[in-house]
């Protein structure tokens, strides 16, 4: 049922229970929790390397954006395999999943040798597309060079994940996502700075400790699974049953979509970096300072919206219309609330957090603080549209118009907007960034 057809309802407005309020703590906690370790890793790195220069900031958040794009096409293919997983999992066929998650991971390795070769041979040439600076170009490439490795490693662990959450286990993912960032840490310590006898690498040693971490979290992942003859745990026999056509097949139908999707959607944000690049390199520079604490900030807002796909979808699986349409108002309203909060504590603390980044000349410190006072008030405007989009419109089936509205805004409205602020109507960075939002 659509939840267009809720609008109808004369159900009070709130409709959140005890008993529904535990549902969204069991839910949006381990979502909010995964989230902020998948953000906090890419704002670790940019305040450890934002102690070097604007140069070497520039640079990675250029490289992180492109290395973004490849990573989340990575996770469209593991969504794929996710969904399959679940089928077989639901017909209680362990066999099958264990194929599937084979399966998931030999076609993201594949997937994931075409931006790897694209790093290694023409990573200046992608850090080209946002900055004509040659000094950023070259330190972009050297880092994109080495951290496009670690796709090699993501893609097994990506395989993995989604077959732990189809399976019901994806806490067991986060501890292991927990692990690699733990150990990302250090070795950004050690090999950015040249600590513990480790040659000081900077921006390149940020991908090589990228690298490291993610080979030593698959080896973790892969002992515990075969100590544990975890269903996942598959072998060499597996991946050979999972190479048929038929499998292929039905895999590729199942995956595309999301992972064209993705791509489109990743692709816009790089498109976006892209044109505040060709402004200036100081654009570059706040976006990467800004981007991370974005993301951090926005992980309690994914945490509700993925809570509320969860019940209010269980309540229109029921048929309690009235239900889902009160507690999907409800969920608006909490949604509203937090962004609220954290939008406050954010502005509160704007001097201590862009202090963090020791590297920033004076005028770009200046130009982040606006660039940051935006952000503030860009996290509640957010609150309405990602909460029923995430969540609300996806659980009442409206998926084609989530798509439509994701990709519309983003290719039909932002991008040409800011294209024609910033090229043709020569607009400062601060007037063009709402486009951005």
């Amino acid at each position: 049922m659509s939840v267009e057809s809720l609008s109808r309802s004369k159900t009070p407005w709130f409709f959140l229970d005890f008993k529904v309020l535990k549902s969204i703590l069991m839910i949006a906690i381990p979502i909010t929790l995964q989230t902020i370790l998948f953000s906090s890793k890419g704002l670790t790195d940019v305040m450890m390397v934002g102690q070097l220069s604007e140069d070497n900031l520039a640079a990675m958040g250029v490289a992180g954006r492109a290395l973004f794009v490849a990573i989340i096409v990575l996770s469209g293919v593991s969504t794929g395999g996710a969904m399959l997983a679940a089928q077989f999992y639901g017909a209680n066929n362990h066999q099958g999943v264990t194929s599937s998650v084979a399966l998931t991971w030999v076609i993201s390795t594949a997937v994931a040798i075409l931006p790897i070769g694209l790093f290694w041979f023409y990573g200046d040439w992608v850090i080209g597309l946002s900055s004509q600076s040659l000094a950023i170009q070259a330190l972009g490439h050297d880092y994109l060079k080495w951290a496009g490795l670690s796709l090699f490693f993501v893609a097994f662990s990506g395989a993995i994940a989604a077959g732990l959450r189809s399976i019901h286990q994806a806490a067991l993912s986060t501890w292991f996502s927990a692990l690699g960032i733990v150990l990302n840490l250090f070795f950004n310590w050690v090999f950015i700075f040249g600590n513990l006898g480790a040659p000081e690498l900077g921006l390149k040693g940020a991908a090589v400790a990228t690298v490291l971490s993610s080979f030593i979290e698959v080896l973790v992942t892969i002992c515990y699974l075969v100590c544990r003859k975890h269903l996942l745990a598959f072998t060499l026999s597996d991946v050979l049953s999972a190479l048929q056509i038929e499998k292929i097949k039905r895999f590729v139908s199942l995956a595309l979509p999301t992972t064209l999707n993705f791509l489109l959607w990743a692709g816009g944000l790089f498109t976006y970096t892209a044109i505040m690049g060709k402004t200036g390199d100081q654009g570059l520079v706040v976006l990467s300072v800004i981007t991370p604490i974005e993301a951090f900030s926005l992980s309690f807002l994914t945490g509700i919206a993925n809570a509320s796909a969860v019940i209010v979808g269980n309540q229109l699986g029921a048929k309690n219309d009235e239900a889902a349409y009160s507690q999907a108002v409800g969920f608006v309203l909490m949604a509203i609330a937090i962004t609220l909060l954290v939008s406050v504590s954010l502005y509160l603390l704007r001097a201590p957090i862009l202090g963090l980044f020791g590297g920033l000349e004076e005028d770009t410190y200046i130009l982040a603080e606006k660039f940051y006072l935006i952000l503030c008030i860009g996290i509640v405007m957010r609150s309405l549209p990602t909460t029923m989009v995430v969540g609300v419109l996806r659980a009442g089936g409206d998926v084609k118009f989530c798509l439509y509205q994701d990709l519309t805004t983003q290719w039909l409205f932002g991008i040409p907007l800011a294209a024609l602020g910033a090229f043709v109507f020569g607009l400062s960075l601060i007037r063009c960034l709402p486009c951005f939002s």
